[in-house]
């Protein structure tokens, strides 16, 4: 009881929400695809780590439903066959070697392998507020993965990282990367804008046919803008990276100021965070989520064990060494130069 209780309190302090949808989604594969962005590309420019369901493929066609193709899902919502990908992060020892930093379950979710938790949440405060849930072929992309300067990361409001000082830290969000060793690892915090122009399902920045309230934010219940007039949940990731193997300021750079982690897209700023997504939701499923204003556990939806969630992978299409110590960054050969 106490632990359930202690997990609630988690996600209240978080979101500060009275109705959200917060579960685990345990590492789908590890590789160098990127449906969304790169759709026919593989390899695509840089690492992902994707979770949810298995019918991620180099092209997701938003013609066919990830629930028509999926068989299963890491995710602990049994018909959520969405996928959910980040860059991945890196360690840069004094050498110019790196290491692949790996994640670690959430609180509340400790029997998963790796990947992120995932929240649903349809507003904030006490008073309801209806939201319109993502359709088939919904996709979106925030943050930009070239972005390397204060002013490109403040474009997307919501895009942090908190240095945790123990699993329950939820304070001291930044916008660039930590500058002094984390106690428990390092989360990134990915939200979405939560308004929707209600015609396009996808645009070809994959961002254009989503906004953040015109005033104010989500949290304080900010009208939507009249180009994109429909609330939809706010979608957050948490990702928290166990950077703790290489606290040790000995292989730390030897500049003051300076840390040691890159995503797999070069950046070492924290600035070019980004999160895709691709819904895949099973019939009506997260619409009823929403309308029943679920807190945290959801009855009136299909569930299932974190175990068996983490029975689902997939092989890698892309053949590559991404673990152990490595002279260069996956794809780094692609990259834009923007390091």
């Amino acid at each position: 009881m106490y632990r359930t209780r202690g997990i609630i309190a988690l996600a209240l302090m978080v979101s500060g929400a009275d109705a959200l949808l917060r579960f685990s989604c345990s590492q789908l594969v590890v590789e160098r695809l990127d449906p969304l962005v790169n759709p026919g590309s593989a390899p695509s420019p840089h690492l992902h780590q994707i979770v949810g369901g298995n019918a991620f493929n180099i092209s997701m066609d938003p013609k066919t439903p990830p629930p028509s193709l999926a068989t299963c899902t890491t995710c602990t919502f049994a018909d959520d066959f969405s996928n959910y990908w980040t860059a991945v992060l890196y360690f840069k020892a004094r050498n110019g070697s790196y290491h692949r930093v790996p994640q670690k379950p959430n609180v509340g979710f400790e029997q998963a392998t790796g990947g992120m938790t995932i929240y649903y949440t349809p507003y904030i405060g006490s008073t309801k507020s209806s939201v319109t849930a993502f359709q088939p072929g919904f996709r979106m992309l925030i943050g930009q993965q070239g972005g390397r300067t204060l002013e490109e990361a403040q474009k997307y409001r919501q895009l942090t990282y908190t240095c945790l000082k123990d699993p329950m830290t939820r304070t001291g969000e930044t916008k660039d990367m930590p500058t002094q060793p984390c106690p428990a690892g390092i989360m990134s915090n990915v939200r979405f804008p939560t308004c929707w122009d209600g015609k396009n399902l996808d645009s070809p920045d994959h961002t254009s046919h989503i906004a953040y309230p015109s005033s104010g934010t989500f949290e304080s219940n900010g009208p939507c803008p009249s180009t994109h007039p429909v609330k939809i949940p706010q979608l957050f990731y948490e990702v928290i990276w166990d950077t703790t193997p290489f606290n040790d300021k000995a292989l730390w750079p030897e500049k003051s100021g300076q840390q040691p982690f890159v995503w797999s897209q070069g950046d070492s700023t924290g600035y070019g965070s980004h999160g895709d997504y691709v819904f895949g939701w099973k019939d009506n499923a997260l619409q009823k989520a929403m309308d029943t204003n679920c807190n945290i556990n959801c009855p009136q939806l299909k569930s299932q064990s974190i175990a068996v969630g983490n029975k689902c992978v997939k092989q890698t299409q892309v053949k590559e060494t991404i673990d152990g110590w490595v002279d260069h960054l996956p794809g780094e050969e692609h990259m834009e130069g923007r390091k």
